[in-house]
């Protein structure tokens, strides 16, 4: 959460709490109006937020680290210009982080706090990586520190990493342009498409049983056409992670919602598809 630049109150902690009890007194509700498994629905209850909070935390994380990858140019362009002015180091990263607005800004005024309270700029620097989780960043500092303990010329090395880090980023967003077709088609295909076609193997299944021609591949295409389509989902959420970022660890975070819009389709489908139709 810290790293997601979410500072929780106690007020927040309750409306949490609150929003659990309030998704399990609902989906009690509704499984005992639409005669559901009650101890399927209070599971269901406490899954769906959890979920859904790790996935905004997620996005958030993901969101602030771009936000602070795509200011470190300018920040570092800034940095350079009050070196050479002749400010120290020290002096000129406090001097920006007090006048500075943003996260990496507000991860500078931590990491002058630091410095006050006695921790070296290596020891600090390196805190501040770790808790942004940025190579991009930890790479900078790295160069920017053993410059520093060189005695080089720091700004024109600063100004060359600021330079180096912008053709990067450019780079990166001209590779997820390339690839947003195949983003886009991968999307389509695992929460539309496939539930689509799965949960009318199960409508046709329940035609056929209906007219008294189905056998055992009938009672079990349904099942079979579930746990592909699970198999199918997360795979489809790890591929994407791997295209768009190079990193399969990245996977869950696409897997599970893609799973669940894709289960949500394939139930519908499943269930009311043959009224819908009119086959039975």
């Amino acid at each position: 959460m810290l790293k997601a630049g979410i500072f929780t109150l106690a007020s927040q902690l309750l409306a949490i709490i609150i929003v659990y009890l309030a998704f399990i007194i609902l989906f009690s509700l509704v499984s005992i109006v639409l005669s559901f498994n009650l101890l399927f629905s209070i599971i269901l209850a406490i899954f769906i937020p959890t979920i859904a909070f790790i996935l905004i935390l997620f996005m958030k994380i993901e969101r602030r680290s771009s936000e602070i990858e795509s200011s470190i140019p300018d920040f570092l362009r800034q940095l350079s210009s009050m070196l050479k002015v002749g400010l120290s180091l020290e002096n000129a990263l406090v001097d920006m982080s007090n006048h500075g607005k943003g996260p990496l800004y507000d991860e500078l005024r931590r990491v002058a706090v630091e410095i006050r309270m006695g921790k070296s700029l290596d020891e600090s620097f390196n805190n501040m990586a770790i808790r942004l989780n940025s190579k991009d960043l930890e790479r900078s500092f790295k160069i920017i520190l053993n410059a520093h303990k060189s005695g080089g010329s720091l700004s024109d090395v600063i100004l060359d990493v600021s330079d180096d880090l912008r053709a990067m980023l450019i780079l990166k967003r001209e590779r997820k342009a390339g690839v947003m077709m195949s983003i886009m088609f991968l999307l389509i295909a695992s929460t539309f498409a496939a539930p689509f076609a799965l949960g009318m193997v199960g409508v046709y299944s329940s035609f056929m049983i209906e007219l008294g021609k189905g056998g055992s591949i009938c009672e079990i295409a349904p099942l079979a056409a579930e746990i592909y389509l699970i198999m199918h989902s997360i795979l489809a959420g790890f591929l994407i992670a791997l295209i768009m970022y190079g990193d399969l660890r990245k996977g869950l975070r696409y897997s599970i919602p893609i799973t669940c819009s894709a289960f949500l389709i394939f139930y519908l489908i499943n269930n009311f598809g043959a009224g819908f139709f009119g086959l039975l």
